[in-house]
């Protein structure tokens, strides 16, 4: 069927079905889309516009249902476009354009038993590798890492996935008091034979984790998500230092060896963009103001 002369075809966007809020900060996103969810493999990611002026931010995939066709994000609103989406994406309305699943999937080796490690938001993405390390006949550990008891999120399904969890937080309001580190610490001295760490978190998180098994020799794997504009390798903005290479997130991970990766180049980086991340939070925040003075104006 052909369409009418000067017709405009509209995209609908990607309908989000269910949303959770963690915290006053952390918020999940599950939106509808049965062929990405088809695709989609533990450690992907995929770059979101949540309107057609939008920025395009990526975002490591936290879980996936192929039956339901669905795709779920767990976002911590710090800068202007997390925060802009954390007041307008709700339950019926629609994210404008999704591409993915981006990125090289986690390689589900032959590994007996892993650690899967994460801290903060970082918790989020590391529950699918979790479980496809279980789906996959590994014994696997959980450390999961939170400034305190009141933000943690996510238990009963990590206990569902994991031969063991351990809850480390800052403040001891949960579990062990402490870093993730000391966790690991713990199940390496209880675990002789782990083949494997998978660490997911801030970069400091990750250097430390990486920190923590390079003695031992074990295996760290963590999974970075510098700055991004494209996803397909051309900007150069994700590069990183792992060895003696330089490589992109985008495409040549974001798995990457945590004994490798250059956790200071990194971080120097990502402080390079805060001041225009800060001036872009301020502008919008600005016009919510305005808007908010016009509409008192009008009542």
């Amino acid at each position: 069927m052909s369409l009418p002369e000067g017709a405009v075809v509209t995209h609908p966007g990607y309908e989000i079905v269910a949303r959770q809020d963690f915290s006053d900060t952390t918020y999940l996103l599950e939106f509808q889309h049965p062929m990405m969810a088809r695709a989609a493999k533990a450690g992907q990611f995929v770059i979101v516009m949540a309107n057609e002026a939008g920025e395009r931010i990526p975002l490591t995939i936290a879980d996936f249902d192929r039956a339901r066709g669905t795709i779920t994000l767990v976002i911590q609103a710090v800068g202007k476009t997390t925060r802009e989406m954390q007041q307008e994406c709700r339950v019926g309305s629609r994210l404008h354009a999704v591409v993915g699943p981006m990125g090289i999937p986690t390689h589900i080796g032959t590994s007996k038993k892993v650690v899967c490690v994460g801290g903060g938001l970082g918790v989020a993405p590391i529950y699918p590798q979790a479980r496809a390390h279980k789906q996959n006949g590994a014994y696997v550990i959980g450390i999961l890492g939170f400034r305190n008891k009141a933000l943690m999120f996510w238990e009963d399904k990590f206990r569902a996935c994991c031969d063991e969890l351990i809850i480390c937080t800052d403040d001891g309001s949960a579990g062990i008091k402490g870093l993730v580190t000391a966790g690991i610490s713990q199940s390496l001295e209880k675990h002789a034979d782990i083949d494997e760490v998978v660490a997911i978190g801030p970069p400091v998180m990750m250097k430390g984790c990486a920190a923590a098994t390079r003695e031992r020799g074990v295996k760290t794997m963590v999974s970075l998500n510098p700055v991004m504009v494209d996803g397909t390798g051309m900007c150069g903005g994700c590069r990183v230092k792992v060895g003696d290479k330089v490589l992109f997130a985008c495409v040549d991970g974001p798995d990457f060896d945590g004994h490798q990766v250059d956790f200071d180049d990194l971080m120097h980086r990502l402080k390079r963009y805060v001041p225009s991340e800060k001036q872009a939070l301020e502008r919008w925040q600005e016009s919510c103001r305005i808007r908010g003075d016009a509409a008192m104006t009008q009542v």
